[in-house]
């Protein structure tokens, strides 16, 4: 299966008192680049939440926004979290230690530390439970998108495989007929001038200058370029670099074949691989 970096996924749930809502948003991106946006009540859950996105996706950039809302005619119940405050407490006893004649926590300082006052409508076991829960599904259903959306630009690829292809098949048969036709036409110019070219000296020098035109070698690593990405493609996985970078090698030799050009229908040809390359490489971009 090979999956896009592109997708969408939301999940909420109603609970005693609030509604919970996650959305999973990503992007194509180099590498994997997750920002996690939650609410103060939820903030003790980012690590969790931020190894457990990891784990899912190896590339693109990751957006999960989870948001908690009370619900209308629902009087918030206020606690403290006793074990928030001892640890909060047994941090500033180390600071003490350390640090003699530091002022203590107050009252205040206590209460408006984050995760200190808590909503005893549910307990943080319970709304952690349903996060967990809740992102679970919106990574199964942003790993559907994805799938989705990767097996279309697969057959995308495909046919773009199949289009440079019937390109380079284009010029193989001709590629002998155009030395031949090239040299005559040479042949003829130097003739024109008063040139022999049947000089020994002469005909070393065209059979070199025949060597650099040959596009045979271009023609041949087309067709092994096209060939190892139709295998990635089947083989499927994680295959976005891999196929980035034979998208390039396949420029570098349609550019290549271009440079050599000495036949209008070769440039042409040339230029119609660049455009489809092009094309590859764009839709390459936003896949894993």
């Amino acid at each position: 299966m090979i999956l896009s970096m592109t997708g969408f996924a939301s999940a909420s749930a109603a609970l005693p008192g609030i509604s919970l809502a996650v959305e999973l948003r990503s992007v194509n991106h180099r590498y994997l680049d997750v920002t996690i946006k939650l609410p103060e009540e939820l903030r003790a859950l980012e690590p969790a939440l931020r190894e457990q996105l990891a784990a899912a996706q190896k590339r693109g950039k990751v957006e999960c926004r989870v948001s908690l809302a009370r619900t209308a005619g629902t009087a918030a119940t206020i606690a403290v979290n006793t074990e928030r405050v001892a640890q909060l407490a047994g941090a500033a006893a180390d600071v003490a230690r350390a640090v003699p004649g530091t002022p203590p926590l107050t009252t205040a300082d206590i209460l408006r530390w984050p995760g200190v006052m808590i909503d005893a409508t549910i307990s943080p076991e319970a709304l952690a439970e349903a996060v967990d829960a809740l992102v679970q599904q919106s990574l199964q259903d942003l790993t559907s998108a994805r799938a989705r959306e990767g097996a279309t630009l697969r057959a995308v690829l495909e046919a773009r495989c199949a289009d440079i292809e019937t390109q380079v098949a284009r010029i193989v048969p001709r590629i002998p007929a155009l030395h031949a036709a090239y040299l005559d036409k040479l042949g003829a110019r130097l003739a024109d001038a008063g040139v022999d070219a049947n000089d020994d000296r002469l005909k070393q020098e065209l059979a070199f200058f025949a060597t650099k035109i040959d596009v045979a070698e271009e023609v041949a690593r087309l067709s092994t370029h096209i060939g190892e990405m139709r295998r990635v493609l089947a083989q499927g996985g994680t295959v976005g670099k891999r196929l980035d970078f034979l998208a390039q090698e396949l420029h570098r030799e349609a550019n290549t074949l271009g440079s050599k050009s000495v036949d209008a229908e070769l440039s042409q040809v040339s230029l119609e691989l660049k455009v489809l390359i092009e094309q590859m490489r764009e839709q390459v971009q936003n896949l894993e």
